[in-house]
């Protein structure tokens, strides 16, 4: 919804806090519900190294092997979690849509400064700069309900505009 002001520009409409917080819950069910399938495999990864030192008695080889089973499992899952994620929000905000399912649902955009789609290279900045703006106590995200163009620190970092439509 873009309306013209006095110099004939388009005025933007920029999201607010609120509405990207309800846009990151619909995307953080919708990756927990992708993630819960993509678990299963490394859970049972998990449980048969379990089992392997629950059978191992002393023997200091099963016991090793199964401890290194569940440490890999686990690192793995990690790691196919993160690069999911990257990938959902990185493919999704460079897309021709600019949006995630979540942004989408409540009709926001992700933009350069400029108004203009932002490439991979740039939401992949933007989804790695979430880190640091969760990391000082959520106040990067905070950023968004109080700075002038409601951008919160990953914004700022990838200088990115998230807007309504």
């Amino acid at each position: 919804m873009e309306t013209l002001n006095s110099e004939n520009q388009p005025e933007v409409k920029y999201a607010g806090f609120w509405l990207r917080f309800v846009a990151y819950i619909i995307d953080d069910l919708l990756l927990g519900i992708v993630g819960f399938f993509i678990s299963i495999p490394f859970i049972g990864a998990i449980v048969f190294s379990a089992f392997r030192i629950a059978g191992a008695e002393g023997d200091t080889e099963k016991t090793f092997l199964g401890i290194a089973g569940i440490i890999g499992a686990v690192l793995m899952l990690i790691m196919v979690i993160t690069v999911v994620g990257w990938l959902y929000y990185a493919l999704m905000e460079s897309s021709k849509q600019q949006a995630t399912l979540g942004k989408m649902a409540l009709s926001l955009k992700v933009t350069d400064m400029a108004g203009n789609r932002i490439s991979f290279g740039r939401a992949t900045g933007r989804y790695f700069g979430k880190i640091i703006s969760g990391a000082i106590f959520m106040i990067g995200y905070i950023l968004a309900g109080l700075t002038e163009k409601k951008q919160a620190l990953h914004d700022i970092i990838a200088g990115c505009l998230v807007i309504r439509k």
